[in-house]
């Protein structure tokens, strides 16, 4: 008996296990994507999109799932968001200071990640590990803690000349990552390459996250597919690897890039 579930697509929840378990968000419904690995399934795009603020109905999606006048005042689409450095949030400046008391006057953690080559990054510390697996790392080290988004963001800047921040999606969507690279060593590095001030910032757990995806097989090369071309995504779903459906033949779909479309999900 065929399953159908249709309703306003979310980002998937993940949860850190071994593998990761991750839940797909859609409507009033929450599928549990693992179950669908191996199986045939298709996503139909129903050419609506509902921005996921503040629930208007909007033609185009922007900064992953939100109507243009949100995009253009919200504080989640702010330019902090993208770049940490750029927040002043902690001068009593930004779009909503009750929304930046939750989400950049808190602390905030600089890690070292490796999800294809080694990369820097910022998040809060209560989305850990929940960015890793997002950007699909497959291993993680913190190395710094600030009180808040800004002083995060400057360590970033102080490492950026040093160490990339972004991920080659391609190289991580086939496994082609660097085994090589010891994150605790890279973590010295990278202390001694900031300024003097912000070393006091940097913290002493050594520990390192390794984390598994549900994939029966990764493909050779991928293609990345979205509803904005395709009406209908199908195929037989071979795993999850960050926000992308990873199907056989190399085709991938980036979940958090549809934010807000309206989908059915049939299986």
């Amino acid at each position: 008996m065929k399953m159908k579930f249709k309703g306003t697509l979310l980002k998937m929840i993940a949860e850190l296990k071994n593998p990761v378990n991750y839940i797909l968000p859609l409507g009033e419904e929450s599928v549990n994507m693992n179950d669908l690995i191996g199986k045939p399934i298709s996503l139909t795009y129903h050419h609506e999109i509902f921005c996921i603020r503040c629930g208007r109905k909007t033609n185009q999606s922007f900064h992953q799932g939100y109507c243009y006048p949100c995009f253009r005042t919200a504080p989640e689409t702010d330019d902090c968001v993208l770049k940490p450095e750029m927040c002043r949030a902690h001068e009593g400046i930004s779009r909503d200071m009750e929304w930046s008391k939750d989400h950049c006057l808190t602390d905030h953690i600089v890690y070292l990640a490796i999800s294809s080559g080694l990369k820097v990054g910022v998040t809060r510390i209560s989305q850990i590990p929940t960015r890793w697996i997002d950007q699909g790392a497959s291993y993680a080290i913190k190395i710094a803690q600030t009180p808040n988004r800004y002083l995060a963001g400057l360590i970033e800047v102080n490492l950026k000349r040093n160490f990339a921040d972004k991920t080659n999606w391609r190289s991580m969507l086939t496994n082609k990552i660097d085994t090589e690279t010891r994150l605790a060593e890279q973590k010295d590095r990278a202390r001694d390459l900031v300024k003097k001030d912000l070393q006091p910032y940097f913290i002493d757990d050594n520990s390192i996250i390794e984390i598994q995806y549900p994939v029966i097989e990764y493909p050779q090369k991928v293609n990345s597919v979205s509803f904005d071309k395709e009406g209908v995504v199908a195929g037989r779903l071979m795993g999850i690897k960050g926000q992308y459906l990873i199907f056989e033949g190399g085709n991938v779909l980036n979940i958090r890039k549809h934010n807000g479309y309206v989908v059915e999900l049939e299986y």
